[in-house]
């Protein structure tokens, strides 16, 4: 079980797209949220979108390896899925901030944690400012985020840079992580 995580704006959703794409053999979980979608995104592919009523029931039932609320929104990890993906012996790739990620450590410490950083934190903020998916408050907020994650890059077992325009070296780096881990340690199970 591998978890992607980091700041905002660093690529995480581009990099889990190309290796979509590209057909590895790994489960990516797909998230649940309450933010509104965004043009471009599909439900069931890019998140799952629940209305808070729908989301509070599934944190009720148990239904989330984790969940939080992050700038406002809900987001949570379906059991299920990770349950169904390592029962049928597939790796498993989880997309959680930097929370959600001490939480899974917690959990699973046996599992691969890889951070994805910026270049730069200025490249951070160009990328947060072409986006324009925030308002300026929701934007400094992010931001203030994104520093204070830098500072957990302990809690990780590798850190890649997602470079501007170098999208394909980053989904390489962390198949390698993968391939390399395989090789380390042998399978072990996840009692969710």
């Amino acid at each position: 079980m591998m978890v992607l995580s980091g700041p905002s704006g660093v690529g995480k959703d581009a990099v889990l797209s190309r290796i979509r794409d590209l057909h590895y053999d790994q489960h990516i979980v797909v998230t649940a949220t309450t933010r509104p979608m965004r043009p471009m995104e599909t439900d069931g592919i890019d998140y799952i979108f629940l209305d808070q009523a729908a989301f509070d029931k599934k944190v009720t039932d148990d239904e989330f390896l984790e969940w939080a609320e992050v700038y406002g929104n809900f987001y949570g990890v379906p059991k299920d899925q990770v349950r169904d993906a390592i029962s049928q012996g597939r790796d498993v790739i989880i997309k959680a901030d930097v929370q959600g990620a001490a939480t899974i450590k917690a959990l699973n410490p046996y599992g691969v944690f890889v951070f994805l950083a910026p270049p730069s934190f200025v490249e951070l903020e160009r990328r947060l400012t072409i986006r324009k998916t925030e308002a300026q408050i929701d934007f400094d907020r992010r931001l203030k985020t994104a520093r204070e994650e830098m500072e957990r890059l302990p809690l990780f077992d590798y850190v890649v840079v997602n470079s501007d325009g170098a999208l394909d070296e980053a989904v390489a780096a962390l198949e390698s992580i993968i391939q390399a881990e395989r090789w380390r340690y042998p399978r072990r199970t996840l009692e969710l």
